[in-house]
């Protein structure tokens, strides 16, 4: 079994694209703190519905001096019909490389639905802190409430 980052780790630092064609990684936020919220895919009505509400709430983690940023598999295309379909606001990133930032944090991985296995993103929260540390791990989330959630621990961090 692989040891994977936790509370009290480094973030690793591998670079994801973003809908506009550019690279984000972790250590482009050093200094301030970051919640990276990992979903399965764009448009599905849990994920639809935690990126309304990271959104929603995008002006307390802006004034709380928190960095955004929702991270899933799906391609730079889709993030950008993603955003324009529901006027998201929260950045968001693309981790579709193979070994990229959710293999190394462990969430992609093996699941199982109706008797099928594939891969698929764990949905995860990273909240970190200004010195690029982990300082809260939310796994499997469920996404009523979550952004609430976080933004709380945020803002106590």
């Amino acid at each position: 079994m692989t040891d994977f980052p936790t509370v009290g780790d480094t973030l690793p630092d591998i670079a994801m694209g973003t809908p506009e064609g550019g690279t984000v990684k972790p250590s482009d936020f050093a200094g301030k703190k970051l919640v990276l919220f990992f979903y399965p895919k764009d448009n599905t009505p849990g994920c639809t519905t935690e990126a309304k509400d990271f959104t929603a709430l995008k002006g307390e983690f802006d004034a709380a001096g928190v960095e955004l940023l929702g991270i899933s598999k799906d391609s730079a295309k889709k993030h950008q019909n993603f955003i324009a379909k529901h006027d998201l606001t929260t950045p968001l990133a693309t981790d579709a490389e193979e070994g990229g930032l959710s293999d190394a944090l462990g969430i992609w991985t093996e699941k199982q639905m109706y008797g099928k296995t594939y891969m698929g993103m764990v949905r995860t929260t990273y909240l970190v802190a200004a010195d690029g540390k982990i300082a809260q791990v939310w796994n499997k989330v469920k996404v009523k409430g979550h952004a609430e959630e976080v933004l709380a621990a945020a803002k106590a961090l």
